[in-house]
């Protein structure tokens, strides 16, 4: 699933390619056509926003909202390039004046009327982003407080309404970083270490914003020895939907 990085990428890419222009919006897929896109074509994109793993397009009195989910993606190519994937699997196509934007997949593709963006249930419940330049890291510990006390770390740091933009690679990152055991209950870790976690989350996942494949993993996904201290590393379900989580058996603790 594309984490808060990935969609920060894409709404950078998406604006710097598309907004202040008139654009033709397309629907070869049923799926675009089914959420009324072509509603904003000749329409001028006002801005392109992200609120954790959601992207929203401003055209003014209408709103696109884009979540990508596990397999979805927002591809730019310059006008009358080649596209990876066949042009009939596309849900949704904005062309500008030099570039095409494409969306291949996704659960979440439809358009709102602005004035209801701030009351959508979807929406409306998020946390803040954690990658918000703005973000107020007190006020997510205090959401995190307010949270569950027997919930696991690894769990509530999937939790959108806690926080916006944390996936299955930066939970165990993160965890890794601040050396906390994922399994531990909210009820046992202190405001420091709730501090610890958010910010090693948003420290890494905004240098992951600049440095895309490049960055580098420590523990998603390890095989082998911890890379720091050489212990075993693990990993195992966590939450209602057992996503997977990593992680060290001796130096998180």
């Amino acid at each position: 699933m594309a984490e808060g990085d990935t969609i920060l990428r894409a709404r950078r890419r998406l604006a710097e390619a598309l907004v202040g222009q008139s654009i033709a919006v397309a629907a070869p897929d049923p799926r675009g056509r089914a959420a009324g896109i072509e509603r904003l074509d000749g329409r001028t994109l006002e801005a392109v926003d992200s609120r954790g793993k959601h992207l929203l397009f401003d055209f003014g009195d209408l709103v696109l909202h884009s979540h990508l989910g596990m397999s979805g993606g927002w591809q730019v190519y310059e006008r009358d390039a080649r596209w990876r994937r066949p042009r009939s699997a596309a849900w949704a196509v904005l062309s500008g004046e030099r570039a095409d934007a494409v969306q291949f997949g996704g659960p979440t593709l439809r358009v709102l009327r602005a004035s209801r963006v701030a009351i959508d249930p979807q929406l409306a419940r998020l946390g803040p982003d954690i990658l918000a330049p703005d973000l107020d890291l007190a006020e997510v510990v205090a959401r995190f407080r307010g949270a569950e006390r027997s919930r696991a770390l690894g769990d509530a740091l999937l939790d959108q309404h806690l926080t916006a933009g944390i996936g299955n690679i930066f939970k165990s990152e993160a965890c890794f970083a601040a050396r906390l055991d994922p399994r531990r209950r909210l009820a046992d870790l202190s405001d420091d270490d709730l501090r610890a976690v958010l910010g090693a989350a948003r420290e890494q996942m905004l240098a992951a914003v600049e440095e895309g494949n490049r960055h580098r993993l420590r523990v998603y996904k390890r095989r082998g020895p911890c890379a720091r201290c050489g212990g075993t590393v693990s990993h195992g379900g966590q939450g209602d939907a057992n996503r997977t989580t990593w992680w060290c058996e001796r130096c998180q603790v």
